[in-house]
């Protein structure tokens, strides 16, 4: 199986992901090549080598308009969402008046070194700026439906296309969530959504072009302290990448500072099906995307590209013929037999000697349970004698999924492995909705497949 492993422990922001991904491909020139063409408005990206703590790896550079994160761009470091007037204690003149939500944290210096995560920019920026300056310029915001009309007029695959548009509304929910306020009334600037388009589309494009079967993540280092804002003082993680993190484990450490930014949050969240330790795994590639803030580790993100083993499990199969027992007897005793732990129980209809008709009962378990299951069928049937064979069983990985739908939360059985996903709609949740609703399983399902 074709597995990729996020090493997340130091860290996680959209620049890092596509970077560390970045180093993954086999054809590194024809990615940019399609970035680039994919038609996001005033953004040209590049890729450039940097080193941190000795480390050689790749950092991504977004640039708007021809000017990077790193350079003097008034609007970058302006782009934000404001609810009240407010002005920023910098060493130079500016005039800031705006009546829109300020919907992001950072850590704000007077010395411009921060690293933080707008929330109408969505990517970490970091700037340095050493000479006065003074600038008046007109803000120009985009709601969500903006954002995904502009996603979805790029030159990227549909599905590539989809995922970008969830990360982004991944995003918007927590924002929204953070600060109270209903996804539609939530508005990016325009410079800083270029940035955020771009940061996404190019992980949502990497993840297709790796094609990996399974995606594992490591526990996220988010950092620790806390970020300045117009607010005041609020804690790291921000509250935006915890609402994003719930479910996930992750960890403060003792690096202060923002170490995960939301984007970083949603896109590992929307990739990654499991989350916890490297598994044994065969590696063939491996990835840095490094950050371009220093601390007193690697700001990077390590990504593994290999392949892991699925094994068969042994496991013992018991069966037996039985020609004397009514149905709601033997449905009874493969009830006891499936409390009991069986992992399948099942029944065929065969014909046996004297041309009666019989059934054959069959009951799969482990190892460990066998003696168990004997004594079971003996109990509850009237067979006089068990078979047993022992097999190997190739299983895919199964789990349950939760989905907030426009009809509330569906379960979905998600099943993986050799190469292979599925998933389909918990019948149950299917049926109570149909019932509450008084409309057909299968409308509910075109709905949902829309």
């Amino acid at each position: 199986m074709k597995t990729l492993y996020l090493e997340c422990s130091m860290g996680a922001a959209g620049d890092m992901l596509s970077a560390a991904l970045y180093e993954l491909l086999d054809d590194k020139e024809a990615f940019i090549d399609k970035i680039n063409n994919a038609g996001i408005p005033k953004v040209t990206v590049n890729a450039e080598p940097m080193t941190k703590c000795g480390i050689l790896g790749t950092h991504m550079n977004v640039l708007v308009d021809g000017a990077s994160e790193g350079e003097d761009h008034h609007e970058h470091h302006h782009d934000h969402e404001h609810d009240h007037d407010h002005e920023h204690e910098h060493e130079h003149d500016h005039d800031h008046h705006h009546d829109h939500d300020h919907s992001h944290e950072h850590e704000h210096d007077h010395n411009h070194d921060h690293a933080h995560e707008h929330f109408d920019s969505a990517h970490t920026e970091e700037h340095h700026h050493d000479h006065e300056h003074e600038h008046h310029h007109e803000h120009h915001h985009s709601s969500l439906k903006d954002i995904e009309a502009i996603i979805d007029a790029l030159n990227i695959p549909e599905n590539v296309k989809t995922d970008a548009k969830n990360v982004y509304a991944m995003i918007a929910e927590a924002e929204s969530n953070a600060h109270g306020k209903p996804v539609t009334e939530i508005h990016f600037h325009e410079v800083g959504t270029m940035d955020a388009i771009a940061d996404i589309t190019m992980v949502c494009m990497l993840m297709n072009e790796l094609k990996a079967d399974k995606i594992i993540a490591s526990e996220i280092h988010v950092g620790s302290g806390h970020v300045h804002c117009a607010h005041g003082i609020l804690p790291v993680p921000a509250p935006a990448t915890a609402f994003i993190l719930r479910g996930i484990p992750f960890t403060s450490g003792h690096i202060k500072g923002e170490l995960c930014t939301p984007t970083g949050a949603a896109l590992i969240k929307y990739f990654a099906s499991t989350f916890g330790e490297m598994p044994v795994m065969t590696v063939d590639k491996i990835g840095y995307g490094m950050g371009k803030k220093d601390f007193e580790q690697a700001n990077c993100v390590r990504a593994f590209l290999g392949s892991t083993n699925e094994k068969a499990s042994q496991i013992t199969e018991l069966s037996c013929n039985i020609d004397d027992m009514t149905g709601e007897k033997i449905a009874f005793a493969m009830e006891k037999l499936f409390e009991a732990g069986a992992l399948e129980v099942y029944t065929i209809p065969v014909g046996m000697k004297k041309s009666r008709p019989g059934i054959l009962l069959s009951v799969m378990c482990n190892e460990a349970k066998k003696d168990e299951m004997v004594s079971l069928i003996f109990k509850h049937t009237t067979t006089l004698g068990i078979r047993e064979n022992v097999s190997k069983r190739y299983t895919l990985k199964r789990e349950i999924i939760k989905k907030e739908t426009p009809f509330g939360e569906i379960r979905i059985k998600r099943s993986e492995g050799f190469g292979v996903v599925r998933e389909k709609y918990e019948y149950e949740d299917l049926a109570r909705i149909a019932n509450e609703k008084n409309i057909a399983i299968d409308d509910i399902i075109k709905e949902l497949d829309k």
